[in-house]
């Protein structure tokens, strides 16, 4: 026998990368693939890149859980820009009074500062520690083939970035979609491609289990690496994406990454299904 429940969702976004965010302290999400998928579709469900589950640690060591699953119901291990929207929801919506929160995702846990803006006393921007890289093969991964020259980086989640001559012609859908799915990545990977400009290094991505989104945090955190590691640009870096910027710091003193932005709001609301 099938019961009606209604859920209370949130639609966030950092730099255009949008996602459905539910409370699960409030909500049960039994089947969230499949919620995933239903919910993520842009003309028939919510739209977003995918579903983002907050809950409350049952560890000392963390505040808050996240999970994320992407818009095919494949679940990501990390996710930068969820993890600054996160940080806002739940300094904003009451549920933590702290401004360095501890997130335990599937990828370990990160710790999160929030700038607040000193007028409002709300969440100004949200700096995420990413922890430090990890590389292939001595940090340059050059597959054989048909898969051009990259840089693999995982930042808890794979990335393989490609840095080619003019970013904003670039056929990102016909090259992502197939190297997402080379065999020389068995998991699939995140692809980017970039370009490094004067005013920054301009990223575009193809996100693994969701196709072409405006922004990655991960990959912009990857790309600053790759960048840094060709000597392209220093440790210190702006990336541009199709959705907006990000700071990234690759400190010196430890190897851990520093991404800094901004996350907002896009509307709550609420949706009656069947279960």
């Amino acid at each position: 026998m099938t019961e009606r429940r209604t859920i209370r969702f949130t639609k966030m976004q950092g730099c255009g990368n949008d996602y459905i965010y539910v409370d699960t302290s409030a909500y049960d999400i039994p089947d969230p693939q499949a919620v995933a998928v239903a919910w993520s579709r842009r003309h028939t469900g919510i739209g977003s890149d995918g579903l983002v589950l907050i809950g409350r640690s049952s560890v000392p060591e963390a505040d808050f859980t996240m999970r994320i699953f992407n818009a095919d119901g494949s679940e990501a291990m990390m996710c930068g820009n969820a993890c600054r929207c996160i940080g806002k929801y739940v300094y904003e919506r009451g549920l933590t009074d702290k401004t360095d929160i501890r997130l335990l995702t599937p990828s370990g846990i990160k710790m999160l500062r929030l700038n607040l803006d000193i007028r409002t006393g709300c969440v100004e921007s949200v700096t995420v520690d990413m922890g430090t890289p990890v590389f292939l093969n001595s940090r340059q991964y050059i597959p054989t083939g048909d898969t051009p020259a990259g840089t693999f980086v995982s930042m808890g989640n794979p990335h393989y970035v490609i840095f080619v001559e003019d970013v904003s012609t670039f056929d990102v859908a016909t090259e992502g979609r197939r190297l997402e799915h080379h065999p020389q990545f068995p998991e699939r990977s995140n692809i980017e491609f970039a370009e490094v400009r004067p005013e920054g290094i301009r990223m575009r991505v193809w996100e693994r289990g969701s196709g072409i989104t405006m922004a990655c945090g991960t990959g912009a955190c990857a790309t600053a690496v790759a960048a840094a590691l060709t000597h392209r640009t220093g440790r210190h870096s702006k990336v541009i994406m199709d959705g907006g910027s990000l700071d990234i710091e690759w400190r010196q003193t430890d190897d851990h990454i520093l991404m800094s932005g901004s996350a907002s709001f896009v509307y709550d609301g609420e949706l009656t299904f069947n279960s």
